[in-house]
């Protein structure tokens, strides 16, 4: 059995129960048996099973948001807006299977008939991550079932009771046996799961070392990977911005979460025009946040996942601080906010560079680092300068001059005047070590099909 240990308070929220070798070997001979009858299904007739599997999930939403806090330490006042996330995403994916998954037909049809088509891969695993625990996965579970695969769904230990959500769903739901299926999986095991040779996929979100231990577990075997690793994401402040806007829509990107999210802005760069306004400003709203137990009303920021997560921060602050780093967020203010327990208050650093590893490395917790700079290219080449490239956001009033810095940003997803936001109907995607592969929009499901291609020759 593994515990799950809730941030809130320290106690045992629910225990499960892990699977091992035979549990892996029994599912897949399970998936195996159920592709070829899913596959065989209208992309229609699997829209409406789907549907009654998104309804499933929905109609226990009030319990879903408990869970989720206990579970990760979310405030409960945010929790509820996960569960309508998964549900506007699953039905907009859901909504285009049709179209994206149309075959390409040549206008030239000579000799007979010509046509690419898409056919889903078979069995896949989707290895999901506790800090938006349906977020991440529905991204990759919809498609994938949608476009005829099945899957087999790994969560996080630190929120399993999101995958038994899903188990129940799909029987609620009539999804047929051995379509889509749970497994509760140690490290070693995972390997040993995704490293079967009758895994024909892998989607997996999380940090840039288990990007790298799944590559490893692949390394004898050709299947698409995708990886969703992590964030450094920046923010520019141009000269030119709605200041006000800028700094509420900064800070909420910065410490929703607690900070624990891919796409969260850990640094910003502010034209030094509008810098001491805006540093004011956003330590001013930083000050009113109220940190304390997620569970109780007027809460807005709760505890990290695990004290260990909260010490990797408090560290990485520590070092800043003793390097010319100045914190402008008194500790005080957050009475909750203590040396070994998981609750720590938001920190918001100036006088920082790039040779201090909180400007450089994922922090992924509460903390912000805020730089003054001269013009456009000096931002670009700080915003350039990391190992990172997943979102980046660029705060202005002029959308030609964001389109033009947008071209020059090595990153997946450009905003303009908002953070932290995944559009269904783009495309979510990563560069450098952020990852690879496509998540979301028509070409989401590029990634969980492989082209096929018919060449028909009439005598």
């Amino acid at each position: 059995m593994r515990d799950t240990i809730s941030p809130i308070d320290g106690s045992v929220y629910c225990s499960t129960a892990e699977h091992n070798s035979q549990d892996i070997k029994k599912t897949i001979a399970s998936a195996e048996k159920a592709f070829p009858v899913w596959a065989n299904l209208s992309i229609s007739e699997r829209a409406n099973y789907m549907m009654a599997f998104v309804k499933a999930i929905t109609d226990g939403k009030a319990e879903i948001a408990a869970e989720i806090t206990w579970q990760m330490g979310r405030p409960v006042s945010q929790s509820p807006g996960e569960v309508a996330g998964f549900e506007d995403r699953a039905v907009y994916m859901i909504g285009m299977a049709e179209e994206a998954l149309a075959p390409y037909v040549l206008e030239d049809q000579s000799p007979g008939k010509r046509y690419v088509d898409r056919v889903p891969l078979g069995i896949i695993g989707v290895l999901s991550p506790w800090n938006y625990p349906f977020l991440t996965s529905v991204n990759a579970i919809v498609p994938a079932l949608m476009a005829g695969n099945v899957v087999i769904l790994k969560h996080s230990f630190q929120t399993p009771l999101v995958a038994e959500r899903y188990a129940k769903a799909a029987k609620k739901a009539g999804i047929p046996e051995g379509v889509f299926q749970i497994l509760h999986l140690n490290h070693k095991n995972t390997a040993e799961f995704i490293g079967d040779a009758n895994i024909d996929g892998v989607c997996f979100t999380g940090s840039v070392q288990g990007g790298v231990a799944i590559q490893n577990a692949l390394n004898h075997k050709f299947i698409p990977c995708g990886l969703e690793l992590g964030g450094k994401d920046p923010a520019y402040v141009r000269a030119d911005v709605n200041l006000q806007h800028s700094i509420e829509n900064l800070v909420d990107g910065a410490f929703f979460n607690s900070g624990q999210s891919c796409c969260g802005i850990e640094r910003i760069y502010v034209h030094e025009s509008v810098y001491t306004s805006f540093v004011d400003g956003f330590v001013d709203i930083t000050k009113g946040y109220k940190l304390g137990n997620p569970t109780e009303e007027g809460i807005n920021l709760g505890p990290m996942v695990k004290t260990d997560a909260a010490n990797y921060v408090r560290a990485q602050i520590g070092r800043a601080l003793q390097n010319g780093a100045r914190s402008l967020v008194d500790e005080s203010l957050f009475a909750a906010s203590r040396t070994g327990t998981p609750y720590l208050s938001p920190h918001v650093l100036v006088d920082v560079n790039h040779s201090m590893d909180v400007m450089t490395e994922e922090s992924f917790g509460p903390v912000v680092g805020i730089m003054k700079v001269k013009d456009d290219d000096e931002a670009i080449r700080l915003m350039n300068d990391s190992q990172y490239g997943l979102t980046a956001s660029v705060w202005t009033s002029d959308m030609d001059k964001a389109q033009s810095l947008g071209n020059r940003i090595e990153t997946g997803t450009v905003f303009m005047n908002r953070c932290d936001y995944l559009d269904p109907a783009l495309a979510w995607t990563g560069v450098k070590n952020s990852g690879r592969g496509i998540t979301l929009s028509k070409l989401g499901y590029d990634h969980v099909t492989r082209v096929k291609s018919f060449h028909f020759r009439k005598l």
